[in-house]
């Protein structure tokens, strides 16, 4: 792996991977907190709690906005970066960039 291009485009890939992991993992951590509070309302537990629940639920919801804004932007800079560098078309690592870029597609269309 002598060509620096490569690594970038490795690290830049790895970028939309994960962005795209934690997405769906907020949002899954964000109905299971959800259930969680609807269950502690019907079961008539402590008020406190009820409220402190519903704050970690907010803050879980929140980091999805956050987190789609920057898998926009990884996901333009690693596009950009493969349109530049389209003569490694070849390279595994750029078939797997151009894989991680479809996965994330309709998170960031």
């Amino acid at each position: 792996m002598a060509d620096p291009r490569i690594k970038q485009i490795k690290i830049k890939t790895g970028v939309v991977k994960r962005l795209t992991k934690e997405k769906e993992s907020y949002e899954k951590e964000a109905t299971q907190l959800e259930e969680r509070l609807e269950k502690m309302k019907s079961d008539g537990k402590d008020e406190h709690d009820i409220r402190k629940q519903g704050e970690v639920l907010q803050e879980s919801r929140s980091m999805v906005p956050d987190t789609i804004r920057r898998l926009k932007k990884a996901y333009a800079e690693l596009d950009e970066l493969l349109e530049k560098e389209s003569d490694l078309a070849e390279a595994e690592e750029f078939v797997q960039a151009k894989e991680a870029l479809k996965l994330a597609e309709p998170i960031v269309a």
